[in-house]
């Protein structure tokens, strides 16, 4: 039976790794003493971020970093994106010669605007570039937990990793499409998260599924433009890592990004609301990397720029959304370039 290691016991490790196990593989799931991983253990059940799911027998949760990766054929990235530098350096002495990574994390390094698969690189070396992967697309982890029918695309440089990480994933619930666009794919899921606090700010001050729709739309023309300059492919945008997931995130009552957004409208402040969340929210942070990003490089961003402007300039949420509506006029339709 193949091995198989998760680094991460948040929602979406536990669920990754439950998935896998069901697939056949012999599963150790690593994660921190403070986070519970030896309750895990014991109850085989995550009260806190998955209630009444029940994780396989064939899924091991430890603390013990090297002999979770002791062995692996695939080594799994569930980590926060601004923790993963941290974890990568202390894992890096126990990485089995040969295996294959996959980051299933979505967002930006704040300290460095590194995309993660160049943060991974950073870390490990050129060497791992042919053997690495990027899971990402429309995948709330309480529902693949619960096996409801999902898809999503794995991005590789090397045609046989993505077969190979597309093989250990599939499933009758769980479709996973290859891609070759790792930028397209790494951005597509980052940057959709903006847009899901903006949504989440619309709807905390009682707009409706109008403004979400505007959103949505002028979103994505936002992901593309950036996308586009940052060297993806404009199609990748249009598909599950970019249109399917930014749908979902928007529109979803298990979105954190859209809860913190939500929170946010109804006049809680930045902090406040981090606070009842309770769990990491990635586009709070991916918008001040992407707003830096688009000032340098002269990319026109305006719903990112509005965001900033609320979490971080302390603007009042409705005056950005008449700044926005209030642009000067412009033909809905770009040129690609």
């Amino acid at each position: 039976m193949e091995k198989v290691c998760v680094l991460g016991a948040g929602s979406w490790g536990i669920t990754l790794a439950a998935l896998l196990a069901r697939n056949g593989k012999q599963v150790a799931l690593w994660g921190r003493v403070e986070d519970g991983v030896e309750l895990l253990a014991k109850t085989r059940e995550s009260s806190q971020f998955l209630p009444g799911v029940i994780i396989p027998a064939q899924v091991e949760p430890t603390a013990d970093l090297g002999a979770a990766m002791d062995g692996a054929r695939l080594i799994v990235l569930s980590i926060p994106s601004q923790a993963l530098r941290e974890v990568l350096i202390r894992a890096k002495k126990h990485l089995p010669p040969d295996t294959y990574l996959v980051n299933t994390a979505k967002g930006l390094e704040i300290s460095t605007g590194m995309r993660l698969s160049q943060l991974v690189e950073d870390i490990l070396g050129g060497q791992v570039r042919e053997r690495f992967a990027v899971l990402s697309g429309p995948s709330h982890a309480e529902e693949v937990a619960r096996e409801i029918p999902t898809a999503v695309s794995v991005a590789a440089n090397c045609n046989n990793t993505a077969f190979l990480v597309q093989d250990f994933f599939m499933s009758p619930s769980f479709r996973v499409y290859t891609n070759p666009d790792i930028i397209g794919v790494e951005l597509g899921g980052a940057l959709k998260n903006i847009i899901a606090l903006a949504t989440g700010i619309a709807y905390g001050l009682g707009y409706g599924d109008n403004t979400m729709a505007a959103l949505m739309t002028r979103g994505l023309a936002e992901i593309i433009r950036m996308g586009v300059v940052l060297g993806g492919d404009h199609r990748t945008f249009s598909g599950l890592s970019g249109m399917g997931d930014l749908v979902v995130t928007c529109g979803s009552h298990h979105s954190r990004n859209r809860q913190a957004g939500e929170l946010i409208g109804q006049g809680l402040s930045l902090e406040e609301t981090l606070q009842k969340v309770g769990m990491v929210v990635e586009g709070v942070h991916t918008c001040r990397v992407v707003h830096k990003i688009a000032s340098d490089m002269g990319i026109e961003m305006p719903i990112t720029q509005a965001c900033y402007q609320v979490l971080y300039e302390n603007r009042e949420p409705r005056e950005m959304v008449l700044t926005l509506m209030k642009r000067q006029k412009k033909h809905e339709i770009e040129e690609i370039v």
